[in-house]
């Protein structure tokens, strides 16, 4: 079996169809489906169940999937391990970050390290911490930020911040004076919250489930500007990390009794290929942090 296969298996696995499978490798399809029934046939396997609209592996088929897909992602790491001892890239460092980092901790930093590397190139996703644990496996994301708790075997981590996690009101709301407040009294309220898979609507998942508590969730949005305008309004409050109201004058911060802290961590893969440009990345984000 060569590389080449192996992606048509991986890309129509992917996909569930053929059609759409060869679109996305930018073959046609009856190409594709001849070199599946030829890599079958080298295998002496049926790799899929092919139904009326979609196919579907074989428990063959299930077992190859894993190790081709480790196979293509080790060969694209020692690809990019080539390429920069040759010097034909300047190097990328694609970086997952949840919307408050992202939004009020990186961009000083990314654009302080773009303007000292300026032919790296910077790509920043926004997406949860659960969300990114699963990229950096896959081998989608270099870099990430999750919470430095019950972390996989198969990252590596180092910690960033511990930030404080609070409850975020409008300005005449009742809380707004208060010091503090209990989770309790907070889960009382009308909330807006993140979807599930970002860490502060984990937070509340988990006080909603330890309290005994269904919290009424007025608004979902994975948009923060869209989360801060509605508690600005004081149609709902929400639970944010404090590094975001420190940045926003129109809302208040009230600390929960007691305070909640969470420690979050630079994660990337512990067995893949690190670049020239995550480790400098990496090392630039340590020097920033502790320059705070």
């Amino acid at each position: 079996m060569d590389s080449r296969q192996l992606k048509y298996f991986v890309s129509v696995a992917d996909y569930g169809h053929f059609t759409k499978a060869a679109k996305a490798l930018r073959i046609a399809q009856p190409a594709l489906s001849i070199a599946i029934k030829k890599f079958e046939a080298q295998l002496g396997l049926q790799l899929f169940e092919r139904g009326d609209k979609q196919i579907s592996l074989t428990q063959e088929g299930k077992v190859l999937y894993g190790h081709a897909v480790g196979i293509l992602r080790q060969m694209k790491d020692a690809e990019l391990a080539m390429n920069e001892l040759i010097g034909l890239e300047k190097g990328e460092v694609r970086l997952g970050a949840p919307s408050m980092m992202g939004s009020y901790f990186f961009p000083e930093i990314l654009m302080a390290f773009k303007h000292k590397y300026p032919n790296l190139k910077l790509t920043l996703v926004d997406a949860g911490t659960q969300s990114i644990r699963s990229m950096l496996m896959n081998g989608e994301l270099d870099i990430g930020v999750i919470v430095n708790q019950d972390v996989p075997d198969d990252l590596e981590v180092d910690p960033l911040i511990c930030a404080e996690m609070v409850a975020v009101v409008g300005q005449e709301h009742p809380f707004a004076n208060k010091e503090s407040i209990r989770i309790e009294e907070f889960l009382s309220e009308e909330l807006v919250m993140f979807k599930p898979g970002y860490f502060h609507r984990e937070f509340v998942d988990e006080a909603s489930k330890t309290h005994q508590i269904t919290p009424q969730f007025s608004f979902e949005t994975n948009l923060l500007p869209m989360i801060l305008n509605i508690v600005k309004h004081e149609y709902a409050i929400t639970a944010l990390l404090k590094l975001v109201t420190d940045n926003e004058s129109d809302v208040c911060a009230v600390s929960f009794t007691p305070k909640v802290e969470l420690d979050l961590a630079l994660a990337w893969r512990k067995h893949g290929y690190q670049s020239i440009a995550d480790k400098t990345f990496i090392e630039f984000i340590k020097e920033h942090s502790n320059a705070q």
